[in-house]
């Protein structure tokens, strides 16, 4: 597969949506991965990511213009051991509890399918990190409609065992902006991974669309030491 400037690809496109990227730094010491949220209403823009223990959770910036919480308040980042868990809603819990419950990743997205915000059903996406004795690897889900009809959920999963250093997976929810919005297409898109955490964060935040982006999350976790490193950026301040 070509592999990707992931400058490049946000740039281009006004709006990709939600979006995570997970891979390996260029250096081969560093799990990667980044997740950031995007917004055309002004309900989804009054967001910000603050920290909770060992994740994130979004908030709202001014909680007298919240007008409806369910699909914009929830925590992307959980940890759970040596698992670190990324997605773009409330399926993180369903995935903590599941595999706190011994059951797979997959397995604990089976009761999960796209969001319920007719006529775009927003795709689900999700990553799990598992880094264990130096050893690291990573996988990634997709839940999406079948084309736009509801009554049917596509279920995708892609697993990537010792991934390559410089290398990433990026996976967003919209393929571009749209009415109804175009769910992603495809498997996860090879990125390049380049820098430290804070050349990684700025990459990617100078690259997102000025007038949609709304936050930035980013880790870099020592695949040796599990030492944990993250950023967070907010337009709202």
């Amino acid at each position: 597969m070509e592999i990707r400037n992931l400058a490049n690809e946000l740039s281009s496109n006004s709006y990709p949506g939600r979006g995570i990227v997970i891979g390996k730094s260029q250096d081969g010491k560093y799990a990667v991965t980044a997740y950031f949220i995007m917004g055309r209403s002004e309900n989804s823009r009054n967001r910000v990511f603050v920290e909770d223990g060992d994740g994130i959770r979004t908030k709202a910036f001014d909680e007298s213009k919240l007008t409806d919480p369910s699909l914009i308040i929830y925590a992307p980042v959980r940890v759970l051991g040596n698992k670190t868990i990324v997605t773009n809603g409330d399926q993180t819990d369903t995935i903590y509890e599941g595999m706190d419950k011994q059951m797979t990743f997959e397995q604990s997205l089976r009761s999960r399918e796209f969001e319920p915000d007719g006529p775009n059903y927003t795709p689900r996406i999700s990553g799990i990190m598992h880094i264990e004795n130096g050893v690291y690897n990573y996988a990634m889900s997709i839940l999406k409609s079948n084309n736009g009809d509801p009554s049917s959920c596509n279920r995708f999963t892609y697993a990537y065992e010792n991934p390559k250093a410089g290398e990433g997976r990026f996976i967003h929810t919209y393929m571009n902006d749209g009415n109804p919005l175009p769910s992603f297409e495809g498997e996860p898109k090879v990125v390049e991974i380049k820098g430290s955490i804070d050349e990684f964060k700025d990459m990617i935040w100078n690259s997102l669309n000025e007038d949609n982006k709304v936050s930035l999350f980013v880790r870099f976790i020592n695949i040796e030491t599990g030492e944990v490193e993250s950023r967070i950026v907010n337009k709202n301040k």
